[in-house]
């Protein structure tokens, strides 16, 4: 894989969707307008993190690798190289999974 052209600032995190599921749990094939964006992705780059008062930055609670699950409307998509990513902040991030 060549390596990831995006690095995000501050609090940003950017994802690569999963593939959604070509089936249905009943075996029904969907076409490609059916298939509903899916909401889980892996974590590519991640910023430096929020800004404190202080001076210094916000750990992340998640790390380059991670699967995680997001809300419907988070972020912001962007293409580079006919490739869709995905930016968000950490608040728009739900869970990671295992």
């Amino acid at each position: 894989m060549a390596a990831l052209k995006i690095v995000p600032l501050n609090d940003k995190i950017v994802v690569e969707r999963l593939e959604a599921d070509d089936k249905t749990v009943g075996g029904i094939i969907l076409p490609d307008s059916a298939k509903e964006k899916p909401k889980q992705g892996k974590v590519l780059a991640v910023g430096e993190g929020k800004p404190l008062e202080d001076g210094g930055r916000a750990k992340f609670q998640v790390k380059v690798g991670d699967r995680v699950l997001f809300t419907s409307y988070a972020g912001s998509e962007v293409t580079i190289d006919n490739k869709e990513y995905l930016i968000v902040t950490e608040d728009d991030l739900l869970a990671v999974v295992d």
